[in-house]
């Protein structure tokens, strides 16, 4: 592959997300928020439900100019679709693993895969299990066994003394364990999947998050 450009910050990393749904965005937002040594972009700043083309699409070019781009993906739509398909026609699943393969040829590129959601890696911060939850609203209710004031509002996730990612951030270290196995295989997704451990194994991240 050809040698892509990048924005060049002087002293620092440059990532982008790219994500489609409010929790990621304020999730990541904290994230950012509280560990200002990392230089993150989110995209897109307001969600709009960009199809899974449209977020191919928003990868590549921001490809051209990060150093790294992450493209998070929740999985239980592309299920949910793929499931209810007409027979003959390509599924959003075989859809969305073919643009997977195609972003995964950028070297700056990483797809995070979280089936169903992105709960299931909040989940994680405090149990472990493979365990399927066939939607989002399973996922969250597990999640309310340990968090039991969790709400998916932007006031609950971005507060200022005690938002999302500060509530989390003390079993970090128990949910990249947790979460470390559950890959995404395309011959087999109905399974869990939690890959947001990639996020935050690689070095530039922990060497700011596994600060005391």
């Amino acid at each position: 592959m050809r040698q892509r450009s990048k924005i060049k910050i002087k002293g620092s990393k440059a990532f982008a997300f790219v994500v489609d749904g409010d929790t990621e965005v304020w999730y990541l937002q904290m994230f950012k928020r509280n560990e200002r040594e990392l230089n993150i972009n989110i995209e897109p700043k307001l969600p709009s439900k960009k199809s899974i083309p449209e977020q191919f699409k928003m990868v590549k070019d921001l490809a051209e100019d990060y150093t790294k781009v992450f493209w998070i993906v929740d999985y239980d739509v592309i299920a949910k679709e793929t499931r209810e398909a007409k027979k003959g026609v390509e599924t959003s699943e075989q859809l969305f693993i073919k643009l997977k393969e195609k972003a995964e040829k950028f070297d700056n590129v990483i797809v995070i895969v979280n089936n169903p959601c992105i709960e299931f890696w909040f989940l994680l911060h405090f149990e472990k299990t493979n365990k399927l939850f066939t939607d989002c609203n399973s996922a969250e209710k597990q999640l309310k066994k340990h968090l039991t004031d969790y709400q998916k509002t932007r006031k609950y996730f971005t507060k200022q003394d005690n938002d999302i990612y500060l509530k989390l951030k003390h079993k970090l270290s128990d949910a990249k364990v947790n979460s470390k196995n559950l890959k995404f295989d395309k011959y087999n997704t109905s399974k869990a999947i939690c890959e947001m451990n990639s996020l935050f194994e690689m070095e530039e991240v922990k060497k700011v998050t596994d600060k005391k």
